[in-house]
C-alpha cells in the first residue's frame, strides 16, 4: 500500500473497449529485489466506471490525484493512446492472441498500457484512507477508488499439504 502506478487499459476480446485503470503497484517492494517485480504487482486493481467504445484517440491526457482527508496531496498529468506508446495495439493484440490458451470463448483480457505516472517517483507513500482519482474527458466520469489494508488468509507456518 505504499504506492499506485495509474494506467490506460484496453479490455480487448472479440469486441474492444476501453477504460481508465488503476493498477496498484509496490515498488517499496519491488526495490528490495529486481526479483520482486511480479511480487510488486499483485495488488488489487480497479477499471472503469465508464466504457469507451469505437476508436481511440491517438493522442490521450488526463490526471491522476491522490486526495488524502479530501485535499489533494499529489496530482499530476499523464498521456496515453498510441502516439505515446512504443507498440501499436494491434501488434499487442496479436502477440497476445496467437496463443491458443487466450482464445476460450467467454474469457475477459485486461491490458494495462503504462503512462509513466508513478506518485512513488515524487515520495509520495499512501496510507489506508487515501483516495485514488484518475480522470480524462474521453472517458466520463472519473475513476475513484481508496485504499485499506486487509488481513492475511493465513499466517506463516499454517500451510498444510493437501
Amino acid at each position: 500500500m505504499r504506492h499506485s502506478r495509474h494506467k490506460l487499459l484496453a479490455l480487448i476480446q472479440k469486441s474492444k473497449g476501453y477504460a481508465l485503470g488503476n493498477e496498484f503497484s509496490d515498488h517499496v517492494m519491488e526495490r528490495k529485489n529486481y526479483l520482486y517485480l511480479a511480487h510488486s504487482k499483485l495488488r488489487s486493481c480497479s477499471y472503469g466506471p465508464e466504457l469507451r467504445v469505437g476508436e481511440l484517440p491517438q493522442h490521450l491526457a488526463g490526471t491522476s490525484r491522490i486526495l488524502r482527508d479530501g485535499e489533494v496531496l499529489w496530482q499530476h498529468e499523464f498521456l496515453s493512446g498510441e502516439a505515446n506508446m512504443c507498440h501499436s495495439l494491434e501488434n499487442l493484440e496479436y502477440h497476445h492472441f496467437k496463443y491458443s490458451q487466450f482464445l476460450r470463448p467467454g474469457d475477459v483480457h485486461i491490458h494495462f498500457f503504462g503512462t509513466a505516472t508513478l506518485s512513488f517517483a515524487d515520495g509520495i507513500r499512501t496510507q489506508p484512507g487515501d483516495v485514488f482519482e484518475i480522470s480524462q474527458a474521453e472517458f466520463g466520469a472519473p475513476l475513484i477508488n481508496g485504499i485499506a489494508p486487509v488481513a492475511a488468509a493465513f499466517e506463516p507456518g499454517t500451510v498444510g499439504t493437501l
